[in-house]
């Protein structure tokens, strides 16, 4: 794209992508529709506020060149959507999103509506939803539906589509290291269903409880107990469960993150790893392994997952919710052959299977490359972002100890003790129009060393905006 055309349609707040690609879809309209499309999605950018009022558009001739469509197209749209109302044209001085058009919702940041006021919001969690590849999945879209069979649209396999499986299981023994069969993975809603459909299966069998980490995601807990399971928290250290408490708990399965820690951000040591796969066989027990961003690792390969070393005591459950978008509701899990019968009935009896034209759609997207070429576009940019947040801090709250830096979506920010305590400096932040959460918020453990501890969130947030907000809590706090 030219300099000029990116500095023109790139707002202050945008996450790192220019707004330009968002029209590229249209130009992948066929060539009737092409103009109608390139009106569409303008319309659309500025009704959902990606385009701002005031934001200055590029020229035709820049604009139709990044485009690869003739000038005279988007000659047409601009002046429709003048008319409209959405553009204004001013002589001499080229084109801008009007005033007139409000967004009907405001852009998601995070699992919940944004609070009013909120300015910057360093929830972790969400993924940057405009890396979705709008282009590449709508190719994907139209190769499935010219392709399927007409069979294949009948009721699935609750396993899921066979090409999705062994697609799935092919990527999973490459990028992560597991023992990947495809008649013993299974298409899900995300992690959230694996868990239900694991607690359904154990509670079945007699298991009244399941461990959790501490400090860990408060979603586990709610999840297991869903299903009629109770949960038991159960301390970290720096290398991973301490081996102590789970030997006393009582419990016959546990949830764990080990190759990134959520919120922590360690990886779990080998010999902790190891340590948990011998009690899990002592006592006839499961591990459920949520790999939630494996594959997000920035100084080196990511760490294998646990499932390779015992695929019969580990359940292991991934998604695209972090690599592509929550909103598709895609993922999968990998089950021991002894549950796995238990299991696939119960996907059954819960939801009959994953649509089959989605399941089509992300098959085709991985066996033709596109789901790795989105991870390494993901990661260039959540990379830049992690590295803006920690120049942020050590500029605005000197003495700030970051770690889980090297992989991941977040952060654990150790704030020193006298720009605390911490509900005041989280208060403080909150009437700057900055939203923080404290890893307090994850567990049981506190902490008595006076220091402020957040969790901080940074993959949503473009890099200016990672600036922003931790200049506004500096000068909140006094620093």
């Amino acid at each position: 794209m030219t300099e000029a055309a990116e500095r023109a349609v790139s707002g202050a707040d945008a996450p790192g992508q220019p707004a330009w690609e968002l029209l590229l879809p249209a130009v992948g309209a066929p060539a009737r529709r092409r103009g109608r499309a390139l009106q569409e999605a303008l319309r659309d950018a500025v009704r959902a506020g990606r385009l701002a009022s005031g934001t200055r558009l590029p020229s035709t001739r820049e604009l139709a060149a990044d485009l690869g469509v003739s000038r005279g197209l988007v000659t047409e749209a601009y002046e429709q959507l003048t008319a409209e109302g959405y553009l204004r044209s001013d002589r001499g001085s080229g084109t801008w999103v009007g005033g007139a058009a409000r967004a009907a919702v405001p852009e998601a940041r995070d699992l919940a509506p944004r609070a009013p006021g909120v300015r910057v919001d360093f929830h972790p969690g969400t993924p940057d939803l405009s890396l979705f590849p709008r282009a590449a999945w709508g190719a994907a879209q139209r190769s499935v539906l010219a392709r399927l069979p007409h069979p294949s649209l009948g009721y699935p396999d609750p396993r899921g589509l066979p090409e999705l499986r062994e697609a799935l299981a092919a990527m999973l023994a490459r990028r992560r290291g597991v023992v990947a069969d495809p008649e013993r993975l299974v298409v899900c809603s995300g992690v959230a269903q694996a868990s239900t459909l694991l607690g359904f299966v154990l509670r079945a069998r007699g298991l009244r409880a399941i461990g959790i980490e501490d400090p860990g995601s408060p979603e586990h807990g709610r999840l297991f107990a869903s299903t009629g399971m109770d949960t038991v928290w159960l301390p970290l250290d720096e290398e991973g469960l301490s081996p102590g408490p789970l030997a006393d708990s009582g419990v016959r399965a546990v949830v764990v993150t080990p190759s990134h820690q959520f919120p922590s951000g360690i990886s779990w040591s080998a010999e902790r790893r190891g340590a948990l796969l011998d009690w899990a066989r002592a006592v006839d027990g499961y591990v459920l392994e949520d790999d939630y961003d494996g594959d997000f690792r920035y100084d080196r390969a990511p760490v294998g997952a646990l499932q390779g070393l015992d695929p019969e005591r580990v359940v292991y459950a991934g998604s695209v919710s972090k690599s592509l978008a929550p909103g598709l509701r895609l993922g999968w899990t990998l089950v021991p052959a002894e549950l796995l019968g238990d299991v696939v009935e119960r996907k059954r009896t819960m939801d009959l299977g994953n649509p089959v034209l989605d399941q089509a759609v992300l098959a085709e997207f991985v066996t033709r490359g596109g789901y790795d070429r989105q991870l390494r576009h993901c990661q260039r940019a959540y990379r830049e972002r992690r590295d803006a947040l920690l120049a942020a801090l050590a500029e605005h709250l000197p003495g700030t100890r970051v770690s889980g830096i090297a992989a991941g979506l977040h952060v654990i920010a150790r704030v020193p003790g006298r720009f605390g305590p911490s509900a005041r400096f989280v208060s403080r932040a909150a009437d700057a129009g900055v939203a923080l959460r404290p890893l307090e918020e994850y567990g049981t453990a506190r902490h008595d060393d006076g220091d402020v501890r957040l969790v901080i969130g940074y993959a949503h947030l473009s890099p200016s905006a990672i600036e922003t907000g931790v200049r506004l809590v500096a000068e909140a706090v006094g620093a």
